[in-house]
C-alpha cells in the first residue's frame, strides 16, 4: 500500500471483460507530506473510488487483495485505487489534499 497523486486518465476502447465498467487511472507515488511525486508512473483501476486527477489516493499494489476487492476471480489487475485521501498527519505535521 502507498500514497500516490492521480496524474491522468487512460482510455481504451476495448477492454477485456472484468475492467469493463471501471476506470483506469495513471498514478504516481507521492511523499506523505510534502506531495512531491517522485518514482514511476503507472495504471491502477479505479472501480468505485470517485478519484479524478489531482487526487491523492492510497494504493493497492498486490493482485490478491485486488481480486477480493474487486470481486472477480483470477484477473490481470495488481494495482487499484483503495481510497481518497483528506489528509495526512506525521507527529506535529498535517498535509490536507481535499
Amino acid at each position: 500500500m502507498f500514497l500516490a497523486k492521480v496524474v491522468g486518465n487512460v482510455w481504451a476502447t476495448r477492454k477485456i471483460p472484468i475492467l469493463k465498467s471501471r476506470r483506469l487511472l495513471l498514478i504516481q507515488p507521492m511523499d506523505p507530506i510534502t506531495g512531491v511525486t517522485r518514482g514511476k508512473t503507472v495504471m491502477a483501476v479505479c472501480h468505485s473510488i470517485d478519484a479524478g486527477i489531482g487526487d491523492a489516493v492510497i494504493i493497492m499494489d498486490e493482485g490478491s487483495s485486488a481480486k477480493n476487492h474487486l470481486g472477480t476471480g483470477p484477473s490481470p489487475v495488481r494495482t487499484f485505487v483503495f481510497a481518497v485521501v483528506d489528509q495526512v498527519q506525521q507527529e506535529d505535521q498535517i498535509k490536507k489534499y481535499t
